[in-house]
């Protein structure tokens, strides 16, 4: 296999991420941000944490290559177990806190971890190679272990997606996938060594643990992180206390820490970044118009992490999400081969992307449908234009038909949010009756409008055949736990309103 960055032949990705720290020792790399102070460890803390919890799992006997899976809260433990587990050649499993017992148990006939990784806060079924949280702390103090260097394409990590399936699947990363984070410093952050992160989500987050927390260690940076339970609000003044120079967030989080929001001074701030799901317009301007500084998207999956953004140096054109990262190779893919420019198609990136994932856990045929030729696709629509900049216009299944013409539900809710009164809105193509559907937009609000209110405001902002033929109001959207809107579960609410 050939890359686009030279890989070593001998590689350890928690090693990677921990050399910067090597060069500034005593340099913060976590705060933990509680409310009135804040929890520092250094890069030497940090580095010890790590090859410390190394020596420890593999003084219970685990060998390189035994998966371990991770039950573990949103707490510090989280990254410094998954870095010490890579240390040591062992194949992580992190995990969703959110996960139930049942849910968790269905993950193992498959995944036969050698251990588990338990926070007693966190669901976990009772069997054999449960490792605690008392015990893995301990082992933090422990004689630092040397790095298992290896095929830097040997299985270094596993990772779940239900995509649009539904059903938990196992996604399996190199050590190298590390590498093609680097291409994210330049072609989305503007990331440097001087640069202090602030990501507003979870330690047990996978948006958070590589963008808030292992990119700032790579390059010697320092990350913030919030402590769990901070208040969206609170947000602008931990920014501005602890001098963040970058800020991370989902889509969500920015709405609602702009909500009600003054014009904010953060004068160390250089601008936010949006990931996990399409930011509106509306978001993205009141951001820039209240703090006075850009936020950059990107586009990525659990397969492949991001790999199209808007930069400070190459920033997205209005309505799209940005360009192929510097070094990315992406596509927009038709029935027959590349779509003509402005044309849909399905967004792919292709097979030799140092990011991309070795396949499936135990599913060779999965991994082979997602390929064609030399493209991973990866089965959400976009378009691409003259200059590369690429509009998102959602999942493949999520796209509507609407008289013969594709209808993206992303261009229908962003003008929708603009409607009097719409706190939310999620739009998707139900059935009616037999070989009936319409397009449909579910939204919230602090009661019912009326139909005609809603109905004028569409017309006069989106042609007819995109304009939604049912309007229902619900109490609330049905989200994940990352707070995605799941537009496959607003069919289930309109059965549930006909009952």
């Amino acid at each position: 296999m050939t890359h686009p960055l030279p890989i070593p032949k001998s590689f350890n990705l928690a090693a990677y991420v921990l050399r910067a720290g090597e060069i500034t020792p005593d340099k913060t790399a976590l705060s933990l941000l509680l409310e009135d102070h804040c929890e520092d460890m250094t890069f030497a803390a940090l580095t010890s944490a790590v090859r410390g919890t190394a020596s420890g799992l593999l003084d219970l006997g685990l060998i390189p290559g035994d998966i371990v899976l991770m039950r573990l809260g949103n707490t510090p433990d989280f990254p410094i177990a998954y870095l010490g587990a890579i240390a040591a050649g062992l194949v992580p499993v992190p995990t969703a806190a959110a996960l139930t017992q049942a849910e968790v148990a269905g993950l193992l006939p498959t995944l036969k971890p050698k251990a588990i990784l338990h926070d007693p806060q966190v669901p976990c079924p009772e069997t054999e190679g449960i490792v605690t949280l008392d015990d893995l702390r301990a082992m933090r103090a422990l004689p630092p272990v040397d790095y298992h260097m290896g095929d830097p394409d040997r299985l270094g990590y596993i990772i779940y997606t239900s995509g649009t399936s539904g059903r938990a699947t196992g996604v399996m990363h190199a050590h190298r996938a590390i590498l093609g984070r680097a291409m994210m410093f330049d072609g989305w952050y503007g990331l440097g060594a001087q640069d202090r992160v602030l990501h507003a989500g979870a330690f047990n987050w996978t948006y958070t643990l590589g963008t808030g927390l292992m990119d700032p260690w790579t390059m010697g940076a320092t990350a913030l992180i919030p402590a769990p339970g901070t208040d969206a609000g609170a947000l602008p003044r931990l920014i501005a206390d602890h001098k963040a120079t970058i800020f991370a967030a989902a889509p969500g989080v920015y709405r609602q820490l702009l909500r009600d929001q003054p014009p904010l001074y953060l004068p160390d701030l250089r601008h936010g970044l949006s990931a996990g799901e399409k930011m509106t317009a509306a978001v993205k301007t009141q951001w820039e118009e209240i703090t006075n500084t850009p936020v950059f998207e990107a586009f990525g999956m659990s397969e492949c992490s991001t790999f199209i953004s808007g930069s400070p140096t190459t920033p997205a054109r209005d309505g799209a999400i940005g360009t192929a990262q510097p070094g990315r190779k992406v596509a927009i893919l038709g029935p027959k081969g590349p779509a003509r420019t402005d044309t849909p198609g399905t967004i792919a990136i292709h097979r030799d992307d140092p990011g991309l994932m070795l396949g499936y856990l135990d599913d060779a045929a999965l991994t082979k449908s997602k390929f064609r030729d030399d493209w991973f696709l990866t089965g959400d629509q976009g378009t691409m234009d003259a200059d590369g900049h690429i509009t998102y216009l959602g999942r493949t299944d999520d796209m509507m038909n609407a008289g013969g013409f594709r209808v993206s539900p992303l261009e229908v809710e962003e003008k929708l949010l603009g409607a009097p009164g719409v706190t939310g809105v999620g739009v998707t193509e139900i059935e009616v009756k037999k070989g009936t559907t319409v397009i449909a937009a579910f939204y919230t609000a602090s009661a019912p409008i009326k139909e005609y209110t809603l109905t004028d405001y569409a017309s006069e902002m989106l042609a007819r055949y995109k304009q939604p033929r049912l309007y229902l109001h619900v109490e609330a959207l049905p989200t994940s736990s990352n707070g995605k809107l799941q537009r496959s579960r607003l069919r289930d609410i309109f059965e549930a309103q006909k009952k």
